[in-house]
């Protein structure tokens, strides 16, 4: 039987008066992509960063993986991807993975081994030597989607995270996305790029701090009676 990854009840989030999550709730369950699509400012990047402990809530609760947020242990299982690169721009790319890579205790070998295998994956294994400061936009990403990846999480949360790839390597991550999957990981990912949205085997439609619907491409097709997932934003 599948697991709850993540379980959210009346998740209430405000900025001073302004509500910026209504009322929230939302299971998820391991070994899916889950797309949470909406406009600008629909509360995405909000809701991501609560899950995720990094926003404190006002009301209602968060489980992930069976324990309740905010949990440090639970953190060694989640990769996040911000929609701003976090990196160190003075370190080369490999000493930024490097650095993630004792911050989560990972032994020498795997150390090595998880370096090589997400370099290769975002195609920066020949870019490693380079710092930061160099690279670029798209680099940027590439190497912020390494570092989500360097532990081997159980749950993937990535904020736009092709934003500025070339369409080339977005397949590329895409087909790793469904590999990862296919392992029994469950990924987040926000996104305004309705191709992507239909790639997702479930999608959470936000608006204005609101969930309006969930439920697959197809199901949602129908509960609204269009074509397209756009023709619900519309």
């Amino acid at each position: 039987m599948k697991m709850d990854v993540v379980r959210i009840s009346n998740l209430v989030k405000k900025y001073s008066n302004i509500t910026v999550l209504n009322n929230i709730n939302l299971t998820l369950n391991e070994g899916e992509i889950i797309g949470f699509i909406g406009p600008s400012g629909s509360g995405k990047t909000t809701l991501v960063k609560s899950i995720i402990g990094m926003e404190k809530v006002d009301n209602g609760g968060i489980e992930l993986l069976g324990k309740k947020i905010p949990n440090l242990k639970v953190l060694n299982d989640i990769g996040y991807m911000a929609q701003s690169d976090a990196l160190y721009e003075e370190l080369t790319g490999k000493e930024n993975l490097e650095f993630f890579c004792k911050l989560y205790r990972l032994s020498k070998n795997q150390i090595k081994s998880r370096i090589e295998y997400t370099s290769k994956l975002v195609n920066l294994e020949n870019e490693l030597s380079k710092k930061v400061s160099n690279y670029s936009g798209g680099m940027k990403r590439r190497l912020s989607l390494a570092i989500s990846l360097i532990q081997d999480p159980k749950l993937l949360i990535l904020d736009e995270p092709t934003v500025g790839i070339d369409p080339k390597l977005r397949f590329s991550i895409w087909e790793e996305l469904k590999s990862l999957k296919a392992d029994g990981k469950t990924i987040i990912l926000t996104t305004h790029v309705i191709d992507e949205a239909e790639k997702c085997d479930k999608l959470v439609l936000i608006r204005e701090g609101n969930i309006i619907a969930t439920g697959s491409v197809d199901e949602l097709k129908q509960q609204f009676k269009v074509n397209t997932v756009e023709e619900i934003f519309l």
